[in-house]
């Protein structure tokens, strides 16, 4: 098989690119791994930023996200019961958009196969051959056949453990990386938020988060340590814990009901340098991770389409490599400011296990710097509805 692009990987990130791509006539291939079903299964994020907003929109893949995305103009943070709200759309202009993951992901997959773009599911992807000459191949595996995708590019867009990253030599790639003693403990469940916005907050105990996905399904996390099983923790008992660390206000509204969903997420900082090899480039958590305080995930990888999907059509249209030798420093200008923020927002809001008293003072000293400078809370306001300004964009 031949095609112009080769994608791996068909989350947001490797859907949205071949989206783009294919709306400028560009031929392109997603491989993955997962059937579509398991694809759509993925619970994840859904704090969407002004710029991904404005990518979709440039996708046509948009309609649905106006019509139910909720729109979000500020946040509230809780600290040892204190309580702050960051007014997002006052000091920046803009909120953000909380809308699914899987929805985003649906509405790709539907625009997609109106327009006849190819998908190849369950077929994983198990070599990257041949990166530095003008014909990548991708060697793959569908059942029980083996197949050869050749392509002038390849986009990694297939994740932390995916093979793309791995075809980038040790010689050539450095890995910079954080793991946190801690992970959350996330439930989802079909019951009316406790506020029409999200709210952060530091406890003695440690994090706890509220969130949601609509008006009537929620999504509830609490900071836990790593090796917690989730048999321990039935549903009441989260709730309990959960109301205790949000404080008795948010405790009050909160609507407790059957997990759909549980699971444990640990959290990391990781960037992979450089994000390309030869033809081969890497997108989202294929190059970088980022604990998920900072509604940075999701994100990135979509800035990483965008600064992509400009420079394969700069390519193809006019000829340009100039946009391709420069992604990688382009992208990753972007990703340490979003580490930089993302370690910042888990620094202020957990209780790290080796934490004394000067630290938790610490802690204290930082919320009410934000709460009584406007400078401070503007930073991070700015962070995050988004640093997409158009110096960044080639």
């Amino acid at each position: 098989m031949r095609t112009q692009v080769g994608i791996i990987g068909a989350g947001p990130a490797g859907l949205l690119l071949s989206r783009l791509l294919t709306r400028q006539g560009i031929d392109n291939v997603v491989l993955e791994r997962r059937s579509a079903a398991y694809v759509l299964g993925r619970v994840r994020a859904g704090v969407l930023e002004r710029g991904t907003v404005e990518l979709l929109e440039e996708a046509d893949c948009a309609e649905r996200l106006h019509r139910e995305g909720l729109v979000h103009r500020g946040l509230q943070i809780n600290f040892d019961g204190s309580s702050l709200r960051i007014d997002l759309a006052a000091l920046t202009g803009s909120g953000v958009i909380i809308y699914g993951q899987t929805e985003i992901t649906r509405d790709l997959m539907k625009a997609r196969e109106a327009d006849g773009s190819v998908t190849l599911y369950e077929a994983e992807a198990t070599a990257i051959e041949d990166v530095i000459g003008a014909r990548p191949r991708i060697r793959y595996r569908q059942g029980e056949q083996d197949g050869v995708l050749e392509c002038d590019f390849v986009a990694g867009c297939d994740g932390f453990h995916g093979v793309s990253r791995t075809a980038i030599p040790t010689t050539v790639l450095t890995t910079y990386e954080r793991s946190y003693p801690f992970g959350w403990l996330g439930v989802l469940a079909d019951v009316r938020p406790c506020s029409d916005e999200l709210i952060y907050a530091s406890h003695s105990d440690g994090f706890a988060l509220a969130s949601m996905r609509t008006p009537t399904r929620s999504r509830y996390y609490i900071q836990c340590p790593l090796d917690i099983r989730l048999d321990d923790w039935p549903d009441d008992r989260f709730w309990e814990e959960l109301k205790r660390r949000l404080g008795a206000d948010a405790a009050e509204r909160v609507t407790t009901g059957p997990a759909i969903e549980k699971s444990i997420a640990p959290l990391r900082s990781f960037v992979a340098e450089p994000m390309q090899y030869g033809r081969l480039f890497l997108a989202g958590d294929a190059a970088h991770i980022v604990p998920p305080t900072g509604a940075k995930g999701l994100n990135l990888a979509a800035a990483d389409v965008r600064v992509l999907a400009r420079a394969l059509i700069g390519y193809y249209k006019q000829n340009r490599t100039d946009l391709l030798d420069a992604y990688s420093t382009q992208c990753l200008s972007r990703v340490w400011r979003a580490e930089r923020f993302s370690w910042w927002m888990t620094s202020l809001l957990h209780r790290f296990p080796d934490a004394d008293a000067f630290a938790r003072k610490l802690q204290r000293a930082e919320f009410e710097h934000l709460a009584t400078s406007r400078a401070a809370q503007m930073a991070l306001a700015e962070n995050y509805v988004g640093l997409w300004a158009e110096r960044d964009i080639p």
